[in-house]
């Protein structure tokens, strides 16, 4: 049998059809015979179903400027999981734009038209932008060519804790506000802040505070501007992005708190009737600008440490900034991009 490499493709002939498309979905049919792309050919060239290309045995292939390591890492460990695979060139598949692979479900194959995931194959030192996150599987391959598999997708957040707050009053101090004679409903209710005894005063994170305030439901010296500014004064830029997710989560019917112990924003809950029997936080939400580019290590570890806890990795992406300001209607919902992360065992 006869192949050839012809630039980005290794060209093979109608009997490579018949024993590697028809009965194992490798290649792409052209004219009769088939295209294998050079990740498929270096697998069939590993399992010894073909004996060279152009003279280069597996290894000369491997090893050669047409193919890459960490691409056949993947392309070779979800084979050997039993699932048919075509590589995301265009012309070959529908919808794959920026993938690297189209996986099949387990018994099916390119000729049946249903997809299970849309593989995207990334180095352990490559960076991953946070945009290019969603609806993909982010398959990442260490330093000893194991991968690991990170599902990611576009979801909405929302909930039923949607407690109505009377306004109050409070002090602003350094970092935080505290509401000496707050209503019953700020804390019990609506899980705002933290008692500082059982039936007294409650302090309220900045964040809170700006967001309660800018809602008009809480009254502290110099307005929500004050909050607003002492917060930036605290975080910088960080602030108002955490301030827009921070309105979005509570204009969601969700109950957001500090996710701080998590090494997070806030971890959130979606359906507080009280404070006294809350129930399991559901996700942990990282607020992050629009263009943030993600170190591998650091998408794996957020993810790891979720899963630990019992929840969900939420990625809170925010457009320009995040830039808020003190007016009561101003809504920020809109600007931000939702991104669930969770370990895959395909």
């Amino acid at each position: 049998m006869e192949l050839t490499l012809e630039g980005d493709v290794v060209r093979a002939g109608y009997e490579a059809r018949e024993r590697f498309y028809d009965s194992r979905g490798y290649g792409k049919v052209r004219n009769g015979d088939i295209d294998l792309a050079p990740v498929e050919a270096t697998h069939l060239l590993y399992r010894g179903d073909i004996e060279s290309i152009d003279g280069m045995d597996f290894r000369a292939f491997l090893g050669s400027a047409a193919v890459s390591e960490v691409d056949f890492a993947v392309y070779k460990d979800l084979r050997d999981r039993g699932f048919y695979l075509t590589p995301a060139r265009e012309g070959w598949v529908d919808e794959a734009a920026g993938m690297d692979f189209v996986v099949y479900p387990r018994g099916k194959g390119p000729w049946d038209n249903e997809v299970a995931y849309r593989v995207r194959v990334v180095g352990e030192r490559d960076t991953v932008a946070a945009a290019d996150l969603g609806e993909c599987v982010l398959a990442v391959v260490d330093e000893e060519s194991e991968v690991t598999y990170l599902d990611t997708g576009r979801r909405a957040v929302d909930g039923t804790s949607d407690a109505v707050v009377p306004s109050t009053e409070g002090d602003l101090l350094a970092e935080r506000v505290v509401c000496w004679e707050p209503p019953a409903e700020l804390y019990e209710q609506a899980f705002y802040g933290q008692q500082l005894d059982d039936d007294g005063a409650v302090q309220l994170s900045l964040v809170e505070a700006a967001y309660l305030a800018r809602e008009g439901l809480l009254t502290v010296e110099g307005g929500a501007e004050a909050v607003i500014e002492r917060g930036r004064e605290v975080e910088g830029d960080r602030f108002d992005r955490r301030l827009a997710v921070y309105a979005a989560l509570r204009a969601s019917g969700v109950a957001p708190k500090t996710g701080f112990k998590f090494g997070a924003d806030f971890r959130t809950y979606a359906d507080v009737e009280n404070a006294e029997n809350l129930g399991h936080s559901e996700l942990l939400v990282r607020v992050l600008p629009a263009d943030h580019c993600f170190e591998p290590r650091d998408l794996a570890l957020d993810v790891r440490l979720a899963h630990g806890v019992r929840k969900t990795m939420v990625f809170a992406l925010t457009a320009d900034g995040g830039d808020s300001d003190d007016s009561p209607d101003n809504d920020d919902t809109d600007d931000i991009e939702w991104i669930a992360v969770e370990r895959l065992t395909p």
